[in-house]
């Protein structure tokens, strides 16, 4: 082939990759706006006049800067035993199962561990079958852990966090490093304490990271379980207040109420539409807050392993 003809394939070949690059560029910002946009919407619709996002002025920037529906949501006085309430449990909730996942996921991830592959699928079998809500509900009965913050705290261990916790320890440490320590005289415990403990820092970090998550953002189980509004997590106390903001235009009469009264309940419906996002922001920021410490973490944890060299 002659150096004219290498000259212009090479040409080609650096034109297509230019095309391949812009084409994959547009793409990927396309994407990113659509998830970045609805989050940005959130925000500047929470800090927006309630009346001029009911009627959908509100698109690229806020429209009359308003904090009203905050200074609704903040001044219920169980809005902060909420957040108090979610924060402890979602501490207990990491701890707990922490505590139970790791070396549950390091005792999986040995290949001369008896009975090992009955094991893996008496929990893999978890993924796809469960009780039931039914029979949770007189489990935690019979155990007395209704309306108490242990029905919140004591949750099933997420199989599938199980298996990419085995899945880490199985491709991540070296088998020769047990080995070495074993010729020592190290036991099985101090393998796993002295050597996978301190080595699994970021899968650790990932599954700490999908425990809070899951924890931070349930409501479900709270409002199976839980009465004592002493009790009540964030997410259920904010549910509560927009029910009841939503619902105080249909207790009023327009026939027979005070025009006044009625233009006030009037305004408290705009207000409660405008009160969607703020309540989304409020529970949404400490995830969003935590989740740049723990992104390196993330990413390390989850795609490591993934190829075997």
């Amino acid at each position: 082939m002659s150096a004219r003809s290498k000259q212009s394939l090479a040409f080609r070949e650096n034109a297509s990759d230019r095309v391949f690059g812009m084409i994959n560029t547009v793409l990927l910002v396309t994407i990113a706006f659509v998830m970045i946009y609805p989050l940005y919407f959130v925000i500047i619709a929470s800090f927006s006049d309630p009346f001029e996002v009911v009627n959908g002025r509100v698109f690229l920037w806020i429209k009359n800067f308003s904090l009203e529906s905050y200074a609704y949501v903040f001044k219920n006085s169980l809005l902060w035993s909420g957040y108090t309430n979610s924060i402890i449990n979602t501490f207990c909730v990491v701890i707990y199962n922490l505590a139970i996942l790791i070396p549950a996921a390091y005792v999986l991830s040995k290949r001369d561990l008896p009975g090992r592959t009955f094991f893996n699928w008496f929990f893999l079998i978890t993924m796809f079958f469960g009780g039931g809500m039914v029979p949770t509900y007189l489990m935690y009965r019979s155990f007395g852990m209704l309306n108490t913050r242990w029905a919140l705290i004591c949750t099933a261990i997420s199989c599938y966090n199980l298996v990419v916790a085995r899945t880490y320890f199985q491709t991540s440490i070296p088998e020769a490093l047990y080995e070495a320590a074993r010729i020592d005289g190290a036991t099985d415990f101090q393998c796993f304490f002295r050597i996978a403990l301190p080595l699994a820092g970021s899968i650790t970090a990932v599954i700490a990271l999908f425990c809070a998550s899951a924890s931070w953002n349930s409501y479900y189980s709270a409002l199976l379980y839980i009465r004592d509004q002493k009790l009540y997590p964030l997410q259920l106390v904010l549910r509560d207040i927009l029910i009841t903001a939503q619902n105080a235009y249909k207790n009023i009469d327009a026939s027979s109420a005070d025009e006044g009264v009625f233009e006030q309940a009037l305004r408290l419906t705009y207000l409660a539409e405008s009160m969607k996002y703020s309540v989304i922001f409020i529970a949404s920021f400490p995830m969003l807050a935590l989740y740049p410490f723990v992104q390196k973490f993330f990413v390390k944890g989850v795609m490591i392993g993934a190829v075997k060299g």
